[in-house]
């Protein structure tokens, strides 16, 4: 049983899978997928793991729409991106009766919290959920790298990293039919091999700063999380 964990989960977990047809439906999220989300992570911290949240916002911003834009602010609307899908985790997993701290390093506190690490230790140890906006704060980094860096503040057993497929591969299995999926293997061998499940800058925190393990696996069905979280074999462990 893990003590504590980071899990990044993307904004994608929370939009609909298909282009709703109907015109008044958000593009962004669908409210079962949220609340879906939301139950699994309070089904984890349930089980007794302490539960930091990394949140992506593919769902809402996907990076500059052209060459010509300032990549810093397009980063910056990506941060604020991660942001909204934050307080829409926060809001249902409030209403399944568990608290819930939305922290940001940018400073909107009429929003969520200023983070600092010692603060959200502290909620982590009382049992709150820690949802952890806002990237790493700085642009040019990917809320892979912010995941890293949480879980080295914040002492995590592990990264729980959800992909589309299941677990890391040698080449990507969805344009190479004979890729072969991994099991188990290093930070290091993941730098040297260039693989893509994490940024090489997240992979290289993680070796610095020896986090444990990143859990890597399919999040298309979310009980996986409570399986990983039990020690249940799936998925990749890659490790210092």
């Amino acid at each position: 049983m893990y003590r504590r964990i980071i899990l990044k989960l993307s904004g994608e977990t929370l939009a609909p899978e298909t282009i709703p047809q109907d015109n008044s439906a958000s593009l962004t999220f669908e409210a079962e997928r949220v609340e879906r989300a939301a139950n699994a992570i309070v089904r984890l911290a349930d089980m007794g793991v302490q539960t930091g949240v990394v949140m992506g916002g593919g769902n809402i911003w996907r990076g500059r729409f052209t060459d010509a834009m300032n990549p810093v602010l397009a980063d910056q609307m990506g941060m604020l991106a991660t942001i909204i899908n934050a307080l829409a985790v926060q809001d249902a997993v409030q209403r399944l009766g568990k608290r819930a701290t939305v922290f940001t390093p940018q400073e909107m506190t009429r929003f969520a919290e200023h983070y600092r690490a010692d603060r959200a230790d502290e909620r982590l140890s009382a049992g709150e959920i820690v949802l952890l906006a806002g990237g790493s704060g700085n642009p040019f980094f990917t809320t892979d790298t912010a995941a890293a860096l949480r879980a080295a503040e914040l002492g995590a057993d592990a990264v729980f990293k959800g992909t589309t497929v299941d677990g890391v591969y040698d080449s990507d299995p969805r344009k190479n039919p004979d890729a072969k999926l991994i099991r188990d293997i290093t930070y290091q061998q993941c730098i040297d091999l260039g693989l893509k499940v994490m940024d090489t800058s997240a992979f290289e925190l993680c070796k610095a700063q020896r986090i444990p393990e990143i859990r890597v696996f399919a999040m298309d069905d979310l009980d996986n999380i409570l399986r990983v979280a039990r020690g249940e074999p799936i998925g990749t462990i890659v490790h210092p």
